[in-house]
Parts: structure tokens; sequence; C-alpha cells
């Protein structure tokens, strides 16, 4: 899809924008890669399919690496560095190397980092590491964004097991925030270069620019849905007429509707708006493909993003407990351990830890909220508020410093982390009947 956006969207920049070949395949490939964060911002509290999800949050992987490696070739070539006969050797240097080099760092990254213990250097060591490998992968002529890809894919399959919770909850809170002032940077940014090149355009020079932006835009969404629609379509019918048994575990092409909502979730984003904005400024029509890319970010999440929840409703899907169902199962195992570990232990402190595990277990058998509050998590969370409340009359009264504050903060912050349900960081209502 991202190949056949490229080639379609080249074809109005060369036809209509009037760009050279290679700035309009350059065009292309800054437009054509989706961005899965945009969907999943939307969809992440509904209950879809889960083949539906877990296509639009995975989809961005390989599709970015693609685009970013066609870029690459099309700026190479627009500048004279790079002969369109040395785009396949190139091409497969990159996909072959860049798996190699990702696994190879990924590897070196988890032997240099086993030892550090301490949360604020371990979240400087992950940023050092992403943009090192970036930077490293950039200078051996490899691509970047897949070298990181499985870099990190190996990195989350590995780390998990060797990081203590404390540098795992800080590191997630400081990349979230990372991310989150990243994708506002971008979008100022494109912002001061959109102005400059609409002050430049005047009259009907502007008119067919925009005009242009347009059918670039219309160009990026009709695609999508003709290919997303059709290949779903072509491979139901393969399996019905060739009667297709699928191996256990692989689910069914997505049916139609989830083929059109697939197709309607191709919001453009960072990747759009970074490479846009990475052109170099003597770059054939550099105006007009900034412009345009600005455009079809914008068009994107405007018509698609505000009219997805409508399309929704329209599509009248199933809720889907796939997930829900896995996490009760996890849940009760996790606690079965927990309750078999401490079978043999006596006394009034075993009495009690018993008592919350197998509370737990039965909060877990409970599909529509497997991670829901015992009673016990209620009450720690009760006398966790009231704690709070009589160490800030502490602090404001003189009667502790600043630092001592701190401290005991911290430790409420734990437990408040442990006694609260998944994914609920503020005080529950802990009076409310239940």
């Amino acid at each position: 899809m991202v190949v056949l956006t490229t080639a379609a969207v080249a074809y109005i920049g060369w036809a209509y924008g009037g760009l050279p070949i290679a700035a309009a395949v350059a065009l292309g490939a800054i437009v054509a890669p989706p961005d899965a964060v945009a969907a999943s911002a939307v969809l992440s509290q509904l209950r879809l399919p889960r083949r539906v999800m877990l296509i639009l949050q995975g989809e961005s992987l390989l599709n970015d690496a693609t685009a970013l490696l066609i870029y690459r070739i099309a700026v190479g070539a627009a500048a004279g560095g790079i002969t369109w006969a040395q785009a396949g050797p190139m091409i497969a240097i990159a996909a072959f190397g860049s798996v190699i080099a990702g696994w190879v760092l990924a590897r070196i990254f988890i032997i240099a980092t086993t030892r550090i213990e301490d949360a604020a250097s371990v979240a400087i060591m992950s940023f050092v590491g992403t943009f090192g490998v970036w930077i490293l992968a950039e200078r051996l002529g490899l691509s970047a964004i897949l070298t990181m890809v499985v870099y990190a894919m190996a990195l989350a399959h590995d780390i998990p097991k060797r990081t203590p919770a404390r540098i795992r909850v800080s590191t997630y809170s400081v990349w979230e925030t990372a991310v989150f002032v990243l994708n506002v940077l971008a979008f100022v940014v494109m912002g001061l270069q959109v102005r400059p090149i609409l002050a430049r355009l005047q009259g009907a020079e502007l008119n067919h620019a925009l005009m242009v932006s347009g059918l670039v835009l219309a160009t990026v969404i009709i695609v999508r849905l003709v290919y997303v629609i059709g290949y779903n379509t072509v491979v139901r019918l393969k399996n019905k007429w060739f009667g297709v048994d699928l191996p256990e575990g692989v689910a069914a092409p997505t049916n139609f509707r989830g083929g059109i909502l697939v197709a309607w979730c191709g919001m453009r984003g960072l990747v759009t708006l970074a490479t846009a904005f990475a052109l170099p400024h003597d770059f054939p029509g550099r105006d007009l493909i900034v412009l345009s890319a600005f455009t079809v970010v914008l068009g994107t999440l405007v018509v698609q993003g505000l009219s997805l929840k409508y399309l929704l409703k329209l599509l009248a899907f199933k809720d889907d407990d796939t997930v829900d169902r896995e996490v009760s199962t996890a849940r009760m195992a996790v606690m079965d351990a927990a309750l078999a570990a401490i079978e043999g232990e006596e006394g009034l402190e075993a009495k009690h830890v018993r008592a919350h595990y197998a509370a737990a277990r039965v909060v877990a058998e409970n599909v529509e909220a497997p991670q829901g509050a015992t009673a016990h998590d209620l009450l720690r969370l009760k006398a966790i508020n009231a704690q709070r409340v009589k160490l800030n009359q502490m602090r404001d009264s003189g009667e502790i410093g600043d630092e001592a504050f701190h401290r005991i903060e911290e430790e409420l912050d734990w437990a408040e982390l442990s006694a609260a349900p998944a994914g609920h960081f503020q005080p529950l209502n802990t009076d409310a009947p239940r």
C-alpha cells in the first residue's frame, strides 16, 4: 500500500504539480505512511475486534520503514548523489543489514545497562541508546527506522524480565512526556514552515498549489480505501473458492466492515511532518511538497479522525472481550502461583496475605473487569487518602520539612499504585458502595 500510494501521489506531483520525478517520488513517500497513534487514540476506549486493533497499531512499523527508505533514495536522486540503478542494491542491503544491526545493538544495550539501578540513569541511557542507534544506522547507510523497529522489538521482549518496577514506571513516564512534546513541536514547526510558504505563493500560483495539495489528499485517502478493501475481498474469496484451511492460531482476514474501518483509519502524523521538514531548503518544489504534506496531515486528521466515531456506530461492531478474557486467565494463574508460594506459611501475616490474594483471584474471574479493586484495596486507598491529608497538614504547619515530605509522599505514591486497579492513577471513590 505504501508503494502504491507513493506511485499514485508521485504521478499527481509530476503531472499536475510540475515536480521532477525524484521530487514527486519524495512527495509520495512523505505522505504514504499512516500514523497508527492517531487511530489508536480514538479507538482505545472502544472494544473493537482484536485483529483490527492489532493491524492499526502494528502497520506503521514496517510502513514507516518502507516509506522512509524510498524517501531517502528519492532525495538522493534529486540531489544527484544516487542513481535509480543503485536503488535496488541499497534497499536489499538496508533491509537485511538493518534487521541484523537492530538485534545486535539491542543485545549490546541490554548488556551495558544490566547493572544500572538508578531510575534517572536508566532513563538517560534509554535516550542515548535510542538516538545512538538511529545515528549509527544512518552513518552505516542502513534504514534507521527499520533498525530502530528491530532494536525496540528485541528490547521489549527481553528488558521486562530484567527491569525493576520502579525503573519501569519512571521510564514510561519520561518517554510518554517526551513523545507528547515531540508531537507538539512537530506541528508547531510545520506551522512555522507553512506560513512563509503561503506568503511566497500569491494569486494563481497559490491556487494551483492548493489544488495540487487537495488532489494529493484525495489520492492518499482513495488509494488506502481501494487497496485495503480490495485486498481483504480477494483473500476472503480465495479462501472460500479454494477451501483454504488456516493454521491454528492464524486469524481469518478482516471482514468487510473491518476492512472499511481499517481503510478509513489512515490518518497521517509525525512521520509525514518530520520528513517534509527535513527536506533541504534548495530541494526542487519544496514549498509545494511541504504544503501538500501539511494538507494531508490536517485533512486526514480532521476528515477521517472526526468522522471515525460516527463510522463505528454505522458499522455496529460487537464488543470484543478477547483481551479481557486473556487478562482474566493470566491474573487467575498468577494469583494461584502466589497462593501456592505461601501455602505452607503460618501466622497472622500469612493469613492476611493469603486472604488478599484469594480476594484478588475472585475479582480476576470477572471477565468484564478482571483487574478491579478488591474490598481490601478500597480500604487501603481510603487509608492512603487519609495519610496524604495528614502529611500535607504536617508540612503546611512546619512540623516537617520538604525533604521528609517528599520521601513520605513517594512511599504513599507507590502504595497507591499497588492498591489501585490497573489504569487508575487517581484515588478511587472509596466511599462508593460495591
